[in-house]
């Protein structure tokens, strides 16, 4: 009986991880993306030129969210903050909107 409770903590410890690992790579690629876009939308300057530094930051970016994928508290509170943070983003490109 022992060997079957194992087993199954087992599984679900492989479920956690691979949660977060999906939330780390995906979800921060996505992440960093719309950082990228909503930060090149905002810079002050022409859209070609807001491009490279935006997307240097994302560099940041991206890194950070793979590290808050495995220090939440589960796999749900990974994924909580990574579509939070990307529906943030998601948010600001969509209102600062293409220039008239």
């Amino acid at each position: 009986m022992a060997g079957a409770a194992q087993q199954r903590a087992g599984w679900r410890y492989r479920a956690n991880v691979a949660a977060r690992v999906v939330a780390g790579t995906i979800g921060a690629y996505a992440v960093a993306g719309l950082f990228a876009m909503a930060l090149a939308r905002i810079l002050p300057m022409d859209r070609a030129q807001a491009v490279v530094p935006a997307t240097l930051l994302a560099f940041l970016v991206g890194p950070a969210v793979t590290i808050w994928a495995f220090l939440a508290r589960g796999p749900w509170r990974a994924w909580g903050g990574v579509v939070a943070f990307g529906a943030l983003f998601a948010a600001i490109a969509w209102a600062v909107g293409a220039p008239a």
